[in-house]
């Protein structure tokens, strides 16, 4: 195909994103980017707002209320397709533009694709200044769109229409490739956009997007090999990047077959069933006692797909002194992290070769016995979280998350971010056996964006999961779980979802503030100060101005079910099994409104680093941990 066609840069750039195809786990090929969430300004509106209605039907495009929060919903959109798929945000010139400056830091942190599409001002510069333009004083070329750079993996601006000749290569390269992946920004001056050009028509011949999976190289192999066969207390840490490959019956064969214990980080939870004799449970601050007390003993720590962050490693004071580290991942930048011993490959097939080049090597029987004891020992004291009670009766969030567990199955998901949650939901969240047909996924049922722990991505996020499981696994429901605080930051694409008849269960666990920062805070020996409403300045802090979260809700075209204060878990739960039944049943989301005790959590026993100064309490414990941490490195 040697001809050429006529287009705006908006309309060229809108063709070739319908041409992008893309594999789904199971081999099935869908459109790589599944639609635009958009809202229009005078920097976008005329160009590619144009471009976008002309091709509404091969390319939807969905109306958003905040740019941040359809940004962050297309951002658990990539993860709920396991990066497989991709959503683009666009928004106007200016403070559009930077409101999703977050989203971005939130897929660069997390290793998920998104393509944002930000108005930008005039490249020919006679209308200068032109509204919401900042104007840098010493450098004419740069705008606010030059915030996205330090969060984006691949940064441009078009300034004339045949650079997308050169640059749409590298956008799908790096929002398709294991390694790279991440956020890709296109800055698009307005009067670039509807500028046009000859574009060849091969630019728009469909093209399959397949992600490679790299095999391990030899030599390192080998000594991953050594290090594992000189290895008494191993121990398997599965991360995100198993997840992306598709790896967890390989995960499962590889424990099975050499009797090593596994434990989940945040991004690689639910991808080992609860009652799989080898799973030793989830790892790190938020998770259990049984992962970390393993972390502690273990000898040589093999692990697949993760970046081994602060939470995981609990301010690597988690695990014991001369440890040797193995790693797996598609990203040599994670791999060598920590002078491990680092393979760099897809967790799939570097798993099977490592399986293989070590026949007749296994752990021992009293080690892995002991993982068995140990998350026996765990259960249990979740068992007494879920059946206790808080002081005054109050509902735990324990209680909340067992609700969900126990009503959910492996065709539905469920998601949160910032706060408590978190913690609750990686420690005390109990994985069903995921079914041979489960669809064409890996299988995970959690979005647990401890990333970049971005408040209000739990609120939205349930948008974008519930767009990308529709697809996948109509019969399941989509359930975030979240506070106050982060509804209040960000709630408006609740009316978003619902306006799109997009629903899923929304549960408000209404605690009185910021409780997870206010423990930090107290625990440490601090005053509580500016977190919990009652300890924040105003003469609302006296109870007499509070939010209704059941009308507002409601306002924003949900359904809603508002449990009474001192109601217990039955209640909650009838309370619970009714929205899921609303919002199948509307088709849109459905929020259940309950309190919750503020001071009442899961606890893993672990540290995390957090700066206190010597006139608090809590110097001591810290100069303490410092001390192992230093010894570790």
């Amino acid at each position: 195909m040697t001809g050429t066609i006529r287009l705006t840069t908006a309309q060229a750039l809108v063709r070739w994103m319908i041409a992008q195809r893309s594999q789904l786990l199971d081999g099935t090929e869908v459109p790589l980017f599944a639609g635009v969430m958009a809202i229009f300004g005078h920097g976008n509106v005329l160009g590619l707002g144009t471009a976008l209605h002309d091709a509404r039907g091969e390319l939807p495009t969905w109306r958003g209320q905040n740019e941040q929060g359809m940004a962050l919903a297309a951002v658990a959109y990539a993860r709920a397709t396991d990066r497989r798929q991709v959503m683009a945000a666009t928004s106007s010139v200016g403070p559009g533009a930077l409101n999703m400056v977050t989203a971005a830091g939130v897929a660069h942190a997390n290793r998920l694709p998104l393509l944002l599409l930000p108005g930008d001002t005039f490249v020919g510069r006679a209308p200068d200044p032109v509204l919401q333009q900042v104007e840098h004083f010493g450098d004419p070329t740069t705008s606010v769109n030059d915030a996205f750079r330090p969060v984006s993996r691949y940064f441009d601006r078009i300034t004339r229409p045949e650079q997308l000749l050169g640059t749409l290569p590298q956008v799908a390269r790096v929002l398709t490739d294991a390694a790279d992946v991440g956020p890709v920004t296109l800055a698009l001056p307005q009067d670039v956009q509807p500028e046009e050009y000859d574009f060849p028509e091969a630019m728009f011949v469909p093209r399959l997007h397949v992600v490679q999976r790299l095999r391990p190289d030899r030599t390192a192999l080998a000594a991953a090999v050594t290090s594992l066969r000189a290895a008494e207390r191993p121990l398997l840490v599965i991360g995100g990047g198993v997840r992306y490959s598709g790896a967890a019956a390989e995960v499962l064969a590889f424990a099975e077959t050499h009797g090593v214990p596994v434990v989940e980080t945040p991004a690689g939870r639910t991808l080992v069933p609860h009652e799989h004799r080898l799973y030793g449970g989830a790892l790190g601050i938020i998770g259990s006692t049984s992962a970390n007390e393993l972390a502690a003993q273990a000898d040589v720590v093999l692990a697949v797909g993760t970046r081994l962050q602060d939470f995981t490693t609990s301010s690597w004071t988690g695990f014991a002194p001369g440890v040797r580290i193995v790693t797996v991942n598609a990203a040599s930048f994670d791999a060598v992290k920590h002078s491990a011993t680092a393979v760099v490959g897809d967790a799939r097939e570097t798993l099977t070769e490592l399986s293989s080049a070590l026949p007749g090597w296994q752990a021992d029987r009293a080690w892995t016995d002991a993982a068995v004891a140990r998350k026996a020992s765990w259960d249990a004291h979740v068992d007494e979280l879920r059946q206790g009670t808080a002081p005054g009766g109050a509902l735990t969030y324990a209680q909340v998350v067992g609700v969900v567990n126990d009503a959910s199955t492996t065709d539905d998901y469920v998601l949160t971010a910032s706060g408590g949650m978190p913690g609750e939901l990686h420690g005390g969240w109990r994985t069903g056996i995921v079914k041979p047909d489960a669809g064409p996924t890996s299988g995970a049922t959690m979005d647990l964006e401890y990333g970049f722990s971005c408040m209000g991505y739990e609120v939205v996020g349930p948008w974008g999961a519930a767009m990308a499981r529709q697809q996948t696994h109509p019969d399941g429901l989509v359930t975030g779980l979240f506070g106050d605080g982060s509804y209040l930051m960000l709630n408006s694409e609740l009316y978003s979802a619902a306006f799109a008849g997009h629903p899923y269960v929304a549960v408000l666990c209404d605690n009185g503030g910021f409780a997870v920062i206010h423990r930090l805070q107290t625990n440490q020996g601090a005053d509580g100060f500016n977190n919990m409403l009652a300890d924040s300045r105003g003469p609302g802090a006296d109870g007499s101005v509070r939010v209704d979260f059941a009308a507002h809700a409601r306002s924003l075209g949900c359904t809603v079910e508002d449990v009474p204060d001192g109601s217990g878990v039955e209640e909650l739960r009838t309370a619970y099994m009714r929205a899921r039944l609303a919002a199948r049943d509307t088709r849109r989301p459905a929020v259940v409104v309950c309190r919750t005790h503020p001071s009442t959590w899961t606890e893993a026993g672990a540290w995390w680093e957090t700066g206190v100064p010597a006139s608090l309490s809590g110097r001591a414990s810290y100069v303490e941990a410092k001390d192992r941490q230093l010894r570790w490195l």
